[in-house]
């Protein structure tokens, strides 16, 4: 089983920058595959980027294309997202998910979840 705790939101202007951490519990996380998807108050939730679990490829929506990164570091059981140029669009609660999908780069909503971490971004 594996545990996954969100970290590092918070209140910034646009423009701004942000790194989010997603921190797990319990066993390696080397062969789950991993993700950040977020939800606005009443939207529905979206896939924003996922990596992999061989960390060689990984996905980004649109929306986040050229802005956020996604990265992993195994040995810390730790999975980031830097987020640059940030909008007030991006204001939402951020998840973290992980899930063992074999060559799927992203897990999904059978997958292990975090509780979210808040990001406001004011204009």
């Amino acid at each position: 089983q594996v545990h996954l705790v969100e970290s590092g939101g918070d209140s910034v202007q646009a423009g701004g920058s942000l790194r989010l951490s997603c921190t797990a519990s319990g066993s390696a996380i080397d062969d789950y595959s991993m993700g950040w998807f977020r939800q606005a108050p009443g939207q529905a939730r979206e896939r924003i980027t996922c990596i992999h679990w061989s960390g060689t490829r990984s996905f980004y929506a649109a929306s986040v294309k050229d802005r956020f990164t996604i990265s992993r570091d195994n040995a810390k059981k730790t999975l980031y997202l830097q987020m640059d140029y940030l909008k007030p669009e991006d204001t939402a609660m951020y998840y973290c998910a992980a899930e063992k999908v074999g060559n799927r780069n992203c897990p999904t909503d059978s997958g292990h979840w975090g509780q979210g971490t808040q990001v406001t971004v004011s204009s």
